[in-house]
């Protein structure tokens, strides 16, 4: 993923400000508002890692269950006329509406 790193199941945003100049991101998909800063990127990575295990100890010293991107549930808002179409679809395939909306995406983001 461009402009993202990877740690432990979280993602960190980067970009550069040119005026300080300096790198810095933020710990992305979840609430916490968790942020880093460096100047290089190598720095860039470490700072990230840093912050991503001190947002573990600090939940785990306060005894709060971290959040975790990507749980595997969103809420999508259809509009009447489009859940409709759905549950028809979904019920003609002898399908749930959950089914079949997950099929129906994992099929569309895996065309390649």
């Amino acid at each position: 993923m461009k402009d993202m790193m990877q740690y432990k199941g979280y993602y960190g945003s980067v970009h550069f400000d040119d005026e300080e100049p300096i790198f810095h991101g933020k710990i992305e998909f979840i609430r916490a508002l968790v942020s880093y800063e460096a100047t290089n990127a190598t720095s860039l990575i470490k700072a990230f890692q840093e912050a991503v295990d001190d947002y573990l100890e600090t939940c785990r010293s306060q005894q709060i269950t971290p959040e975790v991107p990507f749980k595997g549930s969103l809420n999508v808002r259809l509009g009447s006329e489009l859940h409709r179409k759905i549950v028809i679809a979904a019920t003609n395939q002898h399908s749930t509406i959950n089914k079949f909306i997950t099929d129906t995406l994992s099929k569309v983001v895996n065309q390649n």
